[in-house]
């Protein structure tokens, strides 16, 4: 370890992990770059941890700092301010690294000058520290060029002065620190990954990782802070497909529980409150959904309602004809907008939230359409004649990137009108993606899923 203009200033973040901060300190006195400070800053622990921290307080280029609950990004931007290092990595308490983590991905930064940061693949560990799994990233150098999928927060290494030069960490938010660092540094920088696992993830009752809502609440917030909420405001034409599914001989779309509005309202309803939203557009083949729509919609300048044939409704036709009569019409009547976006009736409880983040993300990452997903670890096969044969291995050790499965959820799809316009498809050209809660994801095709619904309505009524 050096005291003094060390090539990395490695920070340790603390809170409550005494059963595990041995572990991660031990990990990164043992690595096989010498040239390193460490800084150990706990969190106003309220276990053991003062005391096995205070075990280090004796080693050269060891600096500890006690605070009292200041949270993630405030942390880190403690470390940055006492770094002494040319690069800055933090590593979680209850993490750990493998020997030569260090040694490589500072090689990398070294080799070049306009790299920003450098991330590595991991193992998963549970509570106990047995591997679990195995991440496996794309390779940087020749699968990416749509960088909508972050690093993981933790055990990236950062080049200080560009840390800096972007202003640091933004405060008002408490978790999803590495998020933020990935939309500031991909804007202004060159990033990279080192295919190798070089640190241990653990994964076990008391990570914040397992608070999925919170996470995406998050990031939905940091990407806006991205971009200019005024400019993005009414530029958006969003469709309603309608057909009148009938579930228990009732009307989907017109369906009314207890003295709440129709699906069909309630969807309306969200899709006005986006911030993005210019017009809403209901198109169907059914007449009795035409009248009611016409109705109810009448005195709302925002929403209009279209009919389609029976034709264009049918099975083989593609959404693209249905939204294309939206578009056509909207541009007739001199709207101006800039991109579109459908949302089916399928799927309750998604919210306007979600509009805007598929908005958002559509124009951050400068991709050509988005569509609302779920990650899915299931197990799927497919029969090949003689036997059925997994299509991916789901269980395996190593779980790679470009494996990796999302099914659509949510309901919505959306896309710049010049890339409508030019293939005539909502999903089309270079695609990102925005995952969506599990109650968001949630979709009413059958008997079995409406009675789900009508569970999930009377709870949150009681």
């Amino acid at each position: 370890m050096r005291k003094d203009s060390p090539l990395v200033s490695v920070y340790i973040t603390n809170y409550n992990y005494g059963s595990f901060i041995e572990q991660s300190v031990a990990s990164v006195l043992n690595q096989t770059l010498e040239d390193f400070e460490l800084i150990i800053i706990d969190d106003g622990s309220t276990d053991n941890s003062k005391e096995i921290i205070e075990q280090y307080r004796p080693l050269e280029g060891v600096t500890i700092i006690y605070q009292q609950n200041k949270g993630l990004n405030i942390t880190n931007n403690v470390a940055m301010r006492v770094a002494k290092g040319k690069y800055l990595m933090r590593l979680d308490a209850d993490d750990y690294l493998v020997p030569e983590a260090l040694e490589k991905m500072t090689a990398l930064l070294e080799a070049n000058k306009e790299l920003g940061l450098v991330f590595p693949d991991y193992y998963y560990v549970d509570a106990t520290g047995n591997i679990t799994g195995e991440e496996r990233r794309h390779n940087f150098e020749k699968e990416v060029s749509l960088y909508d999928q972050p690093a993981h927060g933790a055990c990236t290494i950062i080049r200080l002065s560009f840390l800096k030069k972007i202003g640091g960490y933004n405060e008002s938010f408490t978790c999803q620190d590495g998020y933020d660092l990935w939309l500031k540094f991909i804007t202004h920088f060159s990033v990279s990954n080192i295919n190798s696992p070089l640190f241990y993830y653990r994964r076990h009752g008391q990570n914040l990782t397992t608070n999925e809502e919170r996470i995406l609440e998050t990031r939905r917030a940091i990407k806006e802070t991205f971009l200019n909420k005024e400019e993005m405001a009414d530029s958006t034409l969003v469709v309603i497909p309608a057909r009148n599914t009938r579930i228990k001989k009732q009307s989907w779309p017109l369906l009314k529980m207890g003295n709440q509005a129709t699906v069909l309202e309630q969807r309306v309803a969200e899709a006005l409150k986006a911030n993005t939203t210019k017009m809403v557009y209901i198109i169907s083949e059914d007449t009795d959904l035409i009248a009611f729509a016409q109705k109810a919609f009448s005195s709302d300048a925002r929403v209009k309602v279209l009919e389609r044939s029976a034709q264009l409704a049918g099975p083989n036709q593609t959404l693209g004809a249905t939204v294309a009569l939206a578009v056509n019409d909207a541009q007739e009547q001199g709207l101006q907008f800039e991109n579109v976006l459908t949302l089916t009736l399928d799927y309750p409880f998604t919210e306007a939230s979600i509009i805007d983040d598929a908005v958002n993300t559509l124009h951050l990452f400068k991709s050509d359409s988005v569509l609302t997903v779920r990650p899915d670890n299931k197990a799927y096969y497919r029969h090949n004649g003689h036997s059925l044969s997994a299509i991916l291995d789901q269980e395996k050790f190593t779980r790679l990137e470009r494996e990796a499965l999302y099914r659509a959820a949510g309901g919505i799809m959306a896309s710049t009108l010049s890339s409508f316009k030019k293939q005539t498809k909502v999903n089309a050209g270079r695609m990102s993606h925005v995952v969506v809660d599990e109650l968001s994801a949630f979709g009413v095709f059958s008997e079995f899923d409406f009675e789900l619904y009508q569970l999930r309505l009377g709870a949150q009524d009681a």
